[in-house]
């Protein structure tokens, strides 16, 4: 669908290029507002409702920061809020951002010649409505030997500090060491699913 035969509005709750990028690539104009949360202050046993408490959060931050912003305002069609996160497992240890340089470098010689799960979920509500949809997924990466020097281009621009798990698979730095990834369109598929079953609630 391309972003003028759109019948909604999208904010999108994240500052991930990924997500911007998928977003952009189905052809959707998009305005990028984030959630300011406290991610540590939520916990879970299980990954899966680790993704989805937060992404549920994002949204529950976003809608009320919107309360008090002129963006809702005098819209005729639906706007939808997405919101979502993601996590790496590795060896059953679930896996957020690195906190410093030596837990981003361990996290990345592990996947050296390894693989880890990643765990995403994505929520997308319907401000107008009320009404929402979620979903969670997973996928396994495989991956290639990680030469050394490559773990220190990636922190030295600070990437490992931005993403789950210290490593963006689509990082052109990263991607000639990502041997497969086993199924991981979720985000792309569920969006698409979301905007047709939510778009035209008012």
């Amino acid at each position: 669908m391309a972003a003028a035969e759109s019948s909604f509005k999208i904010i999108l709750g994240s500052s991930s290029m990924a997500r911007q990028r998928i977003l952009a690539e189905m052809r959707y104009e998009f305005t990028i507002m984030t959630a300011d949360i406290d991610e540590k202050s939520i916990r879970k046993e299980k990954p899966e409702d680790l993704v989805t408490a937060l992404a549920e959060a994002k949204a529950i931050a976003i809608m009320a920061r919107l309360q008090h912003t002129d963006i809702l305002k005098n819209v005729a069609c639906p706007t939808l809020l997405i919101t979502a996160d993601t996590v790496v497992v590795y060896k059953g240890t679930i896996r957020e951002k690195p906190c410093n340089e030596d837990e981003a470098r361990e996290f990345i010689k592990g996947y050296s010649g390894g693989h880890a799960a990643v765990v995403g979920s994505v929520l997308v509500t319907n401000l107008n409505s009320g009404a929402s949809k979620g979903g969670w997924e997973s996928a396994e990466v495989y991956f290639h030997d990680i030469p050394n020097e490559v773990i220190d281009s990636l922190i030295d621009e600070g990437i490992p500090f931005k993403v789950a798990g210290g490593l963006m698979l689509e990082h052109p730095l990263t991607l000639p060491f990502v041997d497969a990834v086993v199924s991981f369109a979720f985000f792309r598929c569920f969006i698409a699913l979301s905007f047709d079953i939510l778009g035209d609630i008012t």
